[in-house]
């Protein structure tokens, strides 16, 4: 089993946006095999504006198959609208649950 966090750093005062698109945009990450049991947190302690979403993964070749074969529907291109204008960077972490 993989632990895929999605680290994002969203620009000053879109935090709130990104979160509220991500938490609508979940069922549909799901259903598409982006990953299960996915989250979205908020750092209260580090870099202001950081935006973490989690997922678990049986089978990470099948993660990464299904992330670069992925298309988007248009309820979730309505959904993920002005995700570029909330976002400065970002970094993608995988962990091994042992």
């Amino acid at each position: 089993m993989y632990l895929i966090r999605e680290v994002f750093q969203a620009k000053p005062g879109k935090a709130k946006d990104l979160v509220k698109m991500f938490k609508q945009a979940i069922p549909y990450f799901e259903k598409d095999g982006m990953g299960k049991n996915m989250k979205v947190m908020t750092d209260i302690v580090s870099t202001y504006w950081t935006v973490v979403v989690e997922s678990e993964t049986d089978d990470i070749g099948i993660f990464f198959a299904n992330m670069r074969s992925a298309t988007m529907s248009n309820e979730l291109k309505d959904i993920m609208k002005g995700y570029m204008d909330c976002v400065e960077g970002g970094k993608r972490e995988i962990f091994l649950i042992e």
